[in-house]
């Protein structure tokens, strides 16, 4: 196996290179680590020609330790003093730094490590910083990372006008097979921010590559996403955030394990069986989630098992699930209501989805998979035209 270089490794050894000025800011969590290991905060500390000012860390803390939608305090980081600025705080507004914030930077770096669905929130944290160095005049530098469920599959529709949120802030596929440095691009040129951007590429990353075949540390880019095999079945089963289901928080599987009190693990089984999905095995499973949602019950429900990779198809395998769970067992179904990533005015599916149409779809009549996923071709077409331009890769 050939080890990946990822864009930061590059960076570390040709500073020079890639860097404007000498006092630098980090968008980072613990995902930011060398290729030996070490996090690029400890490198940047004690580095003899910059000076590492500011650290900013996006949803789940600096540390990845705090659970999704939780609020995270400013802090300073133990092993250089560094101060942290939270870019996941108390409401909207925070996830956007304040220009003040900017001053005495002179360059802001980006290395976080993605896994390629448009809900996971680091891509817009990384958005966000772009827009607010435009307006300040501050160059940004992206140190790019693999896609970890590679960047060759696309799935999904595009999020509609007056549905964008911070699952979704821009009109993205579920499963985009792009890279952060990629998406740094089409943000930049297509969305119009416009800043001063530098892609620090990889070395040796081919599109086709899982995680697993790059050599590379897998290290958890947050407390429910703690192996590839999560990362494959998110683009899908993300969905089930949009219900009352249980996702499988609060076990040693989320997001691979789905379901709640009251549903029969071997019907529910059986009936996705007949859907005859590929790439993907249904068991029937009961488990008790030991915080959020059900926490202390046991779960009727089904894990789900990917046997092809290749040919799995996240999106509307977790479509599938809502579907037989809401057909099934209707007195259990619900959507989730409450307030979602800062909106309390739309459902949380129709934010996670990109519309309401899905949650009409399912609600109001029968509709096959297929025409599901026949309803999003001509939004992938237009997004893999766009896709195109930014490939790196």
């Amino acid at each position: 196996m050939n080890k990946v270089t990822t864009g930061l490794d590059r960076l570390l050894a040709e500073p020079n290179n890639y860097l404007k000025g000498k006092r630098i800011g980090l968008v980072v969590n613990h995902t930011s680590v060398a290729g030996d290991g070490v996090p690029s905060f400890i490198h940047f500390h004690r580095h003899p020609d910059f000076e590492l000012v500011k650290l900013f860390a996006p949803e789940h803390g600096l540390y990845g330790v705090d659970q999704d939608m939780a609020e995270v305090d400013h802090g300073t980081e133990p092993a250089t003093g560094t101060p942290i600025v939270s870019l996941y705080g108390k409401d909207h507004a925070s996830l956007t730094p304040d220009p003040e914030l900017m001053k005495g930077i002179d360059t802001l770096v980006f290395d976080i490590q993605d896994i390629g669905a448009r809900y996971y929130t680091f891509i817009y944290t990384l958005a966000n910083c772009m827009r607010t160095c435009k307006e300040v005049g501050v160059p940004v530098v992206v140190c790019d990372r693999p896609n970890p469920i590679n960047g060759v599959q696309v799935e999904g529709n595009l999020v509609r006008e007056g549905w964008h949120s911070f699952v979704g802030q821009y009109s993205l596929p579920n499963r985009h097979g792009m890279t952060a440095g990629e998406l740094a691009q089409l943000f930049n040129d297509h969305i119009g921010i416009g800043c001063n951007l530098t892609v620090v590429p990889m070395q040796g990353w081919q599109r086709e590559m899982w995680y697993d075949q790059t050599g590379l540390l897998w290290v958890a880019p947050s407390p429910n996403m703690p192996a590839v095999s999560t990362a494959t079945v998110y683009p899908g089963m993300c969905l089930i955030e949009g219900t009352q289901l249980s996702e499988g928080r609060g076990t040693t599987l989320p997001f691979e394990l789905c379901g709640a009190p009251g549903i029969d693990a071997h019907q529910l089984a059986e009936a996705l069986a007949e859907d005859d999905l590929p790439g993907v095995l249904f068991r029937p499973q009961y488990f008790k989630p030991a915080f959020q949602k059900c926490s202390g019950q046991i779960c009727g429900g089904v894990q789900l098992h990917v046997t092809s990779r290749d040919s799995f198809k996240p999106l509307i395998t977790g479509i599938a699930v809502i579907r037989a769970v809401a057909r099934l067992f209707p007195k259990v179904f619900q959507w989730r209501t409450e307030l979602y990533e800062f909106v309390n005015d739309r459902p949380a599916i129709d934010l996670l989805y990109g519309h309401p149409e899905l949650r009409e779809t399912l609600l109001n009549g029968p509709q096959s998979l297929r025409d599901i996923e026949d309803s999003w071709q001509t939004d992938l077409e237009n997004f893999m035209a766009l896709r195109n331009r930014f490939l790196l890769y």
